[in-house]
């Protein structure tokens, strides 16, 4: 159903997904630890988000027959300049897990693996909304720039997610 090669890709996103979380918990602490509570809020969720993709990929891994292996993960920027680095960061990164998931998606076509096709189209449809949300927020933070009023109610906003 997948060669080697996929299977050891799709590993490879099972871990990058749990890394994905690693880096917005990171983010999650940035904010939290200037009282962007709502901020935080949002970056938490977004690291629940990724663990849930990485286990959907645990969980095909093994229907196709596959074995998830852990690796090492690297240490998350912890240290930003403002909020809207914080934010061009994570558009930056949702822009390198799309490109990973269209990479993989482009493999399982090449070796015309209809389940791994199937599987992957969510995730393609994910990451537009993913980077759309945070081009959305990015968009806001660079109108609001340092206005505290401003920052206070997007942290509302964000804390409602």
């Amino acid at each position: 159903m997948a060669s080697e090669k996929l299977l050891k890709a799709l590993n490879d996103q099972f871990n990058f997904e749990l890394a994905s979380g690693y880096h917005y918990m990171g983010m999650a602490a940035y904010c939290s630890d200037r009282n962007m509570n709502g901020f935080a809020h949002f970056f938490i969720e977004q690291a629940k988000e990724e663990y849930s993709h990485a286990m959907k990929f645990y969980g095909f891994i093994y229907d196709m027959d596959g074995r998830v292996m852990t690796q090492a993960m690297e240490e998350p920027k912890n240290e930003y300049n403002s909020f809207l680095e914080v934010f061009e960061t994570a558009l930056a990164h949702e822009k390198l897990v799309t490109s990973k998931i269209n990479n993989l998606l482009g493999m399982a076509e090449e070796e015309k693996s209809y389940p791994t096709i199937q599987f992957l189209q969510w995730f393609v449809e994910e990451q537009l909304e993913e980077e759309n949300s945070m081009k959305d927020i990015i968009f806001k933070l660079e109108g609001i720039k340092d206005n505290f009023h401003g920052l206070y109610l997007l942290d509302k906003e964000l804390g409602s997610r």
